[in-house]
């Protein structure tokens, strides 16, 4: 090769594989420091590239963090919606199946649980609307399913949407914050607390739908 000849060219990588690879690095920069702890240009040099190249293909820090939030949260909607669709036709197999993806998910990629539900909730306008929209997403599909065990029971049973809505509500909640009980018993399975939540929320609607309801007692 002659002095003056070029060397091999740098392969150029696509938008949406550069993107990808910036979102991964900055999911797990930002669980670790958190959002005002992070920096561009730690991700920058971690994803091995330059700061301006990062806001030039996401704007900003706030639209890099919207970015990992929304890839993160489509992810696991994604997961939940797979696993309830592939688990059968019964009501409660599709929620045990989803709830289980939901947890094994947290489990799996705890950095992507920080992002999305420890941090977010605490930033901007725009961050905290890309968090509900996410939000309704897994209530619409939990919703659904609840109903659908509801109905399964026939046209005489007393429960309407919105105790259907109440129960996905709680059940929900109760998923989000089990997550946090999770991080403090590490030796508890994804499986096994699944279906502990099953037999409290699922159990629990079934004796309702049979017709037997708690009230309060008169003392005295």
């Amino acid at each position: 090769m002659s002095e003056g000849a070029p060397g091999p060219r740098r392969r150029r990588v696509p938008r949406r594989e550069r993107e990808r690879q910036i979102v991964d690095v900055a999911v797990q920069v930002f669980a670790k420091r958190g959002y005002h702890g992070a920096s561009v240009d730690e991700i920058a040099e971690l994803a091995g590239i330059s700061k301006p190249m990062v806001y030039l293909y996401l704007e900003s820090k706030e639209g890099l963090f919207l970015a990992c939030l929304r890839r993160e949260a489509d992810r696991l909607v994604g997961a939940f919606q797979g696993a309830a669709a592939a688990s059968g036709a019964a009501p409660e197999l599709r929620l045990h199946a989803g709830l289980l993806a939901f947890f094994t998910f947290v489990a799996e990629h705890r950095d992507s649980w920080v992002v999305l539900h420890r941090q977010a909730s605490e930033l901007s306008e725009a961050i905290a609307t890309a968090v509900a929209e996410a939000r309704r997403a897994v209530m619409g599909e939990v919703a659904g399913l609840v109903w659908a065990g509801i109905a399964e029971r026939g046209p005489g049973v007393q429960l309407s949407d919105e105790d259907a809505d109440f129960v996905a509500h709680a059940l929900v909640g109760a998923a989000d914050s089990l997550t946090d009980w999770m991080a403090g018993h590490p030796g508890q399975s994804p499986e096994g607390v699944t279906l502990r939540l099953m037999n409290m929320v699922w159990a629990g609607m079934g004796r309702v739908l049979e017709g037997d309801v708690w009230r309060p007692t008169a003392s005295g």
